[in-house]
């Protein structure tokens, strides 16, 4: 087995180098993977343009960056070897946020609260390399019928799953989503699976507005564009037509936007469940008209991460609720990272939703 890698290393702010690297040394616990794929999530953006520290000791690189990744065992540490858990050439695909199993929290079945996580691409090495380490806990077997791409999408699935499940989605629900990105759209499919009567998503770019048209929403609303066929400049007013005053049962934010996060409270009625899923800056602050909130009876929830959603997740993708076709629109090399980052970014380029690292 080859002693070098190519990776492309993070060190500051819009500085990241594609260089050969040594591969790293498995531990005892660990599995080495040969990675095939790796989605480019929103937190990578934000960790490359400096808009959101690193979690490693000093907030900084350098670090390999990427944490939605799939791809092939190259190398068992000793104690899955002994259990005879994953073999050489195994295909399989990583849980990224890795828990110790050990602190009050995971006794606690609170294993995304957990104190004590390591977390790929965040801090310590992640995927945007040939070669990247699992702890053997965290690692998922898939089958031949599943590609290394879809098997890249079940990181953000099964955050999706998550969120979806803190909804509560129950029967003949109207539920509003902010948000056509990769998580807005998975969470449509599943919300549309768990029996929502009317689904409406709410977003600023027809294109993505227009995916999930194609994906079962029933009503789309543009809240910016005023060119828009789908513009609203009300949308509060817009939910109360469409269910005669009765307004949303259910909203799911799967964006940072401080207007959605506002909005989700305006478009919601009575005994209401809202989830908070997208991840704001440290400084967004949320004003809750908290006297009309208490006599509506509605809950407010977040979402963080994706506790005990693997096994709903590899499920979901096996039955084909999500696929490449659908989510993947850009696909680049690793040598191409950097462009892929600034091309994910911009929203001038609206006509995208995923984009993916292949490695071959």
């Amino acid at each position: 087995m080859k002693t070098t890698m190519k990776a492309q290393v993070f060190y500051e702010p819009c500085v990241m180098r594609m260089e050969e690297v040594p591969v790293p040394e498995v531990a005892d616990n660990q599995v080495l993977v040969r990675v095939r794929a790796c989605g480019i999530c929103g937190s990578d953006l934000a960790y490359y343009y400096g808009k959101s520290p690193l979690e490693t000791a000093n907030g900084k690189g350098p670090l390999i960056l990427g944490h939605e990744f799939s791809g092939e065992v190259a190398q068992v540490g000793r104690i899955a070897r002994e259990m005879k858990l994953f073999e050489v050439g195994d295909r399989v695909l990583a849980n990224p946020v890795q828990n110790c199993n050990a602190c009050p929290e995971c006794a606690r079945e609170q294993v995304n609260l957990c104190k004590n996580t390591r977390t790929s691409g965040v801090n310590f090495n992640g995927a945007f390399a040939e070669y990247a380490l699992v702890n053997y806990t965290h690692l998922h077997k898939i089958s031949d019928d599943i590609s290394f791409e879809q098997a890249a999408l079940c990181e953000p699935l099964a955050c999706a799953c998550y969120g979806v499940k803190k909804l509560d989605v129950k029967l003949g629900d109207f539920v509003v989503i902010f948000g056509p990105g990769t998580l807005g759209l998975m969470q449509l499919k599943l919300i549309r699976a768990s029996g929502a009567g009317k689904i409406a998503m709410v977003g600023i770019l027809d294109y993505g507005l227009e995916k999930a048209r194609e994906m079962g929403a029933d009503y789309v609303f543009n809240t910016l564009d005023k060119n828009s066929p789908y513009y609203t400049d009300d949308l509060a007013k817009s939910i109360s037509e469409i269910t005669d005053g009765d307004m949303a049962n259910r909203a799911i934010v799967p964006t940072a936007a401080k207007s959605a996060l506002q909005g989700a409270l305006d478009v919601t009625g009575r005994g209401a469940n809202i989830v908070y899923f997208g991840l704001p800056g440290e400084d967004t602050i949320l004003e809750v008209p908290l006297l009309h909130t208490l006599q509506m009876d509605k809950r407010i929830n977040v979402s963080w991460l994706a506790p005990f959603t693997w096994d709903t997740a590899i499920k979901s993708m096996k039955a084909g609720f999500v696929t490449p076709e659908e989510f993947v629109t850009h696909r680049f090399r690793l040598e191409e990272l950097e462009q892929a980052i600034a091309f994910m970014s911009d929203n001038s380029k609206p006509e995208k939703i995923k984009g993916m690292v292949l490695m071959d």
